[in-house]
Parts: structure tokens; C-alpha cells; sequence
């Protein structure tokens, strides 16, 4: 079995809740090297996880001899910059969500993988959790007949950080670092898994605006789309609601029924149809990544195929930047 040795680039919240841990729990995979700008930080996470090497260069941990596969969990802007350079080091990368800032960062990626032969996968991690599967089967069963219409809303209330505390705004609220405001760093999720649901949306429109004045950027935003199949929805977004507003849904209305369910708070599915309504409970493995990550290292093993490739996630910048009418 051919062994994946991990360098990660990043050491942030999500490498310590949701994915860093599931890399050493797939057999055939360690994590050998870490990386963050920060030396503290670098060497807190690899004295904690007994990881052998870090670093605070990314070129260096790239070229790192052991390293054979590189995991990059930065902000956005730099998503491209790192997993070009993994690639054309020869290195496969795992790059975190969304895959880039902007759509046109996108492109540059696929084509330098096209070109190296290298794979760039993303964690859209969601595809792969028994929660959201759940729903899939449920939709391919026709238990809700023809689905006709999608409706997203999702709102939450400011975060404590949201006001400059200390003087510094968060990354996901700087536009030229995470592409957007909060919309860029969460539609995401809710964006692929419908068009793993129903095919690439093809048109999409949106109304942004500011309502809260917390911020610069967007914090309030409606849109809608049209899948490749014809089928209509639309979503709406408020990072600045009260919480008595406070949602997170997604409704897949049917001819003979339908579906809802959240995304961030895994909520029991709602199924409605004309028999009653049920509610169905899926638990999700500890580390949210877990099931992703195992299939992206059995896929550089040979072992399978994962198809959550930079390609496959592209269409969903294409949608975000369309909808804040970056183009």
C-alpha cells in the first residue's frame, strides 16, 4: 500500500476540529509537516499531534522529500498560489473550501493540473456525510415525486468578533482575502451539494447589500438560480439577523411532497408527504472530514476514484461571484 505522508499549510481552527485528525486515522496516511506564518502556532500543533517537522515557509514544507501530499487549509486568496505550487512540485493537494477567491482562480488551477497531471481535490466534505447521503437517496427514491422548486434560507446573528474587536477584522470578513463576507466562506457548502442534487446551476442572479453597518462587506443577500435541468430555486442569506430569526433550511418542494433539512446545524430531515411527516435522525462521524478525507487518500492509493475534484468544485465560485456580480 503505498503510504500518503501529509504537509499541511495551515494550522487554524478547522485543522484542529474538523479534518487534521482523520489524516492519521485512514490507514496508510500520517501527517509528516505542518506549516503557518506563525512559528507558535507551527510548533504548538506539531508538538500536540507529535507531528515530526514544521515549518513557516510553504515552499519549504512543499519541498519537503517526505512530503508527498499536501493539505492546504489557508484563507482563500491564497488556496491557488499554494496548490500550484504543490502541483507543479508534483504533489496532489487537498485544498480547503471554497477552492478559491475568485472564479478566474479556479480556471488557473484546473489548468495547471490539467497540465501536470497532478490532482486538486476539495473538501466539500458534505457529499460524503451519511446526514446529507440520506438526503440524496431519499430524492433518487422519487419518495417526493418530480421536484419542482428550492428554497435556501439561512440567518444568524453578528458574531462577537464581527466588531473589529481588538481592532482587527476576521479574514472571512475581508473580501480580498475570502472572496466575500460570510456568504463566501458558508453558501458554499449549501451550493454544492444541490448541484450535487440536481446538475450545475447555469444562471444565477443576486442582490447584495449591507444592512447591518458592522463591516464592509456583504451581510445580507438574495438570489436566484436555475439548475442545468430547468428546475428553479433561490436562496436567501443574513449574517446580521436577530436570533429569533435565526435559520438555517433547505426545502426540496416535490409533486408529492418534500424534503427539508439544514446544512450547518444537522437538524433531523423533515420528509412531508401525503402518508404524514417523518423525522429522520443521521449522526455524523466525529471529524466531519473524516469520510472525504478517506476517499481522497484512497484515490492517490488507487484504490477508488473521489470525484470532489477542483473541477467539480468550480462551478461553485462561478455561482458565488455571479450572485455578488463580480462579473
Amino acid at each position: 500500500m503505498k503510504i500518503i505522508k501529509w504537509g499541511f499549510i495551515g494550522c487554524g481552527d478547522v485543522v484542529e476540529k474538523k479534518s487534521g485528525p482523520a489524516f492519521s486515522e485512514v490507514d496508510g496516511s500520517c501527517v509528516v509537516a505542518v506549516m503557518s506564518r506563525s512559528e507558535s502556532r507551527a510548533r504548538s500543533y506539531a508538538e500536540r499531534f507529535k507531528v515530526p517537522r514544521w515549518y513557516t515557509d510553504a515552499q519549504a514544507l512543499i519541498d519537503d522529500e517526505e512530503v508527498n501530499a499536501v493539505y492546504i487549509a489557508t484563507p482563500p486568496s491564497s488556496h491557488a498560489t499554494y496548490a500550484i505550487m504543490a502541483m507543479k512540485a508534483g504533489k496532489p493537494v487537498y485544498v480547503e473550501k471554497p477552492l478559491a477567491s475568485a472564479y478566474e482562480d479556479c480556471l488557473r488551477v484546473n489548468r495547471v493540473s490539467e497540465e501536470t497531471g497532478i490532482p486538486c481535490f476539495v473538501a466539500y466534505y458534505r457529499r460524503y456525510l451519511p446526514y446529507f447521503l440520506k438526503v440524496k437517496e431519499i430524492l433518487e427514491r422519487g419518495v417526493i415525486g418530480n421536484v419542482v422548486n428550492v428554497q435556501l434560507r439561512f440567518a444568524e446573528s453578528p458574531r462577537e468578533h464581527d466588531y473589529y474587536k481588538d481592532g482587527k477584522l476576521p479574514w472571512r470578513l475581508q473580501p480580498d482575502v475570502a472572496g466575500g463576507g460570510y456568504f463566501y466562506d458558508l453558501a458554499p457548502h449549501q451550493l454544492d451539494f444541490l448541484q450535487q442534487l440536481f446538475g450545475v446551476i447555469i444562471e444565477a442572479r443576486g442582490l447584495c447589500a449591507n444592512r447591518g453597518g458592522i463591516y464592509s462587506a456583504e451581510d445580507s443577500v438574495s438570489a436566484c438560480f436555475q439548475f442545468e435541468n430547468g428546475l428553479p430555486g433561490s436562496g436567501s442569506w443574513c449574517f446580521v439577523a436577530h436570533e429569533s430569526a435565526r435559520e438555517d433550511r433547505i426545502d426540496v418542494v416535490g409533486e408529492r411532497g418534500s424534503v427539508s433539512f439544514s446544512v450547518f446545524d444537522y437538524q433531523p430531515i423533515r420528509l412531508h408527504t401525503s402518508y404524514g411527516e417523518e423525522s429522520i435522525a443521521v449522526p455524523n462521524p466525529p471529524y466531519v472530514q473524516y469520510p472525504i478525507v478517506k476517499s481522497v487518500i484512497e484515490h492517490l492509493q488507487g484504490i477508488s476514484v473521489c470525484d470532489c475534484t477542483s473541477v467539480s468544485a468550480t462551478p461553485v465560485n462561478w455561482v458565488l461571484d455571479r450572485i455578488l456580480g463580480k462579473f
